[in-house]
């Protein structure tokens, strides 16, 4: 029975570096890509990043001069919104329209992940190019007037495996907090367990721990492992007409929160081992028997000396 109890628990310990990282994955995809606050909060450092500026630039440079004729003066207008764009994007009117057009956008990103059409995600800069019109016009620039605000959309994500991403997305938003809580349970069932093989109590709960922390330390190396996998396979189909620097932050910005999970995950892993393995080592000093002290020696006098005969 003993045998059998320490099986179980080691099996339980094992399935609590799968469900680690895979619990992870599910409250990201419930409590941040499918949340719009938490979408728009993870692509807000965006705002900041040259890549993406310099992405949002071009785009709306392009769109723009597609719709207006300033005759000769086409080139140094191109070059002059262009420069305007750059120096607006580091402005918090700029911030505030990147987390107007985000939140748009999450919409489109759940249609993405959720529906069986299209293989790609974009974003409308519309809210981008009123303000850049305002602010041009503002300070004077000729042929600020006849910039259009339309329509203008920028491709975030455009993938052919977009199938397989909506099938792990539906997967991990059903689990949602569920999968969490049954990693904890599993962990606390692979201790109790075995506790229960024998005795001494304490070293056997801190064999439990040890194999707990490095389960733990080993699930936060697979998610971190996960993330540089996914990362490699969403930049490697990209179309050759999408910024790869800018695509990369973008996957950056989303799977933050992840990568900080599995730093925090696996520091705690150890933490623990190392913890349990201390604490082992101090208990059973202190319940290691003390030697048996010899009986008292008893010396022979003259008085228990047998009389001669």
């Amino acid at each position: 029975m003993r045998s059998f109890l320490s099986a179980v628990s080691a099996v339980l310990i094992v399935l609590v570096a799968v469900l680690t990282p895979l619990s992870a994955l599910a409250v990201w995809a419930d409590r941040e890509i499918g949340d719009t606050d938490g979408y728009v909060a993870a692509m807000a450092p965006l705002a900041s990043d040259p890549a993406v500026r310099n992405t949002v630039a071009v785009r709306i440079t392009d769109e723009v001069m597609q719709k207006i004729d300033v005759g000769p003066f086409q080139e140094g207008v191109r070059n002059l919104l262009y420069e305007a764009v750059i120096s607006f994007s580091g402005t918090d009117s700029y911030k505030n329209a990147w987390n107007t057009v985000n939140r748009a956008a999450h919409t489109a990103v759940e249609q993405a992940l959720t529906s069986d059409t299209g293989n790609s995600v974009s974003m409308d800069l519309a809210p981008v190019i009123e303000e850049v019109k305002q602010q041009l016009s503002a300070e004077g620039l000729p042929f600020a007037d006849q910039i259009p605000v339309e329509r203008t959309r920028i491709t975030i994500l455009e993938s052919d495996k977009l199938g397989v991403a909506r099938e792990i997305f539906d997967g991990l938003r059903i689990a949602g907090v569920w999968l969490p809580v049954t990693t904890l349970l599993v962990a606390a069932a692979a201790v109790l367990l075995a506790v229960r093989r024998g005795r001494p109590r304490r070293a056997l709960v801190a064999r439990a721990l040890i194999g707990l922390g490095i389960a733990l330390a080993v699930g936060g190396v697979l998610l971190r492992i996960a993330v540089t996998l996914g990362r490699g396979l969403a930049l490697d189909d990209l179309p050759p007409d999408l910024d790869r620097a800018a695509a990369g932050a973008v996957y950056d910005a989303l799977t933050a929160t992840l990568r900080t999970t599995a730093w925090w995950v696996l520091g705690a892993g150890l933490v623990l081992a190392a913890g349990a393995w201390s604490a082992g080592r101090l208990g059973g000093a202190r319940e290691r028997p003390e030697p048996a002290s010899p009986p008292p020696r008893h010396e022979v006098t003259a008085e228990d000396r047998p009389f001669p005969r």
